[in-house]
C-alpha cells in the first residue's frame, strides 16, 4: 500500500498549496520572484472560469506534495495540451513513489483529455529533476528558450504602439 494519496486540491489545501510553492521558490532560488497567496490563488483554482489544476499528494491527512498545470494548445499538432507549471513534493517525501505518482496522475489526465502533449520546464542546473524526467521518458529540448515579459515590462508592453518599438534598432547580444 502507498504511504500516500492523490487527490484534486480543494479550497481548505490552499494555504498548504502557498507553503509547497514558498518552499518551491527557496529551492529554486526565486523567492525575490514570489508573489503569491491563498486569496490571489483561490479564483484562479477554483473561481468560475479556473485557469489553472491542481492534483495534491497526501500522507497521513498532510498536503505534502503538489501538481499545478493548464491546459495549452499546439499549432503544429493541431490539438490541446497540458503544460504543468509545477511539480513539487517535500524533501521527506521524496523517493516514496509520490513525486512520480503527480507527474504520472497529470500525464494520464493529459491522454484522457486527447492532449498531444505534456510539457514543463526545468532548471538548467536542476540535475536531479531532469534525471528523474528523463527516467520517466521525457526530453530535454536543447534548442528552445523561455521567453517572458513580467511585471513593470508587461505593463508598459501592453501599453506600447506596436509599430513604434519595431522602429527600434535591435540590439546585438
Amino acid at each position: 500500500m502507498n504511504p500516500y494519496s492523490l487527490r484534486a486540491a480543494e479550497p481548505r489545501d490552499l494555504e498548504a498549496i502557498v507553503a509547497l510553492v514558498t518552499e518551491l521558490a527557496e529551492y529554486e532560488q526565486l523567492t525575490q520572484q514570489l508573489a503569491l497567496t491563498a486569496e490571489g490563488l483561490r479564483p484562479h483554482l477554483f473561481g468560475p472560469r479556473p485557469a489553472v489544476e491542481c492534483i495534491v499528494g497526501e500522507v497521513e491527512g498532510e498536503v505534502v506534495g503538489f501538481a499545478l498545470f493548464f491546459a495549452n494548445f499546439s499549432t503544429f499538432l493541431g490539438r490541446p495540451g497540458v503544460h504543468l507549471e509545477d511539480l513539487y513534493v517535500r524533501p521527506a517525501h521524496r523517493r516514496t513513489g509520490l513525486g512520480a505518482a503527480l507527474f504520472n496522475h497529470v500525464g494520464r489526465l493529459a491522454v484522457e483529455r486527447g492532449c498531444g502533449r505534456l510539457e514543463w520546464s526545468v532548471l538548467d542546473w536542476n540535475s536531479s529533476a531532469i534525471a528523474f524526467y528523463e527516467q520517466m521518458g521525457a526530453t530535454v529540448l536543447p534548442d528552445w528558450r523561455i521567453c517572458r515579459i513580467t511585471g513593470e515590462a508587461l505593463h508598459a508592453f501592453g501599453h506600447t504602439d506596436p509599430l513604434a518599438a519595431l522602429e527600434q534598432p535591435v540590439q546585438p547580444a
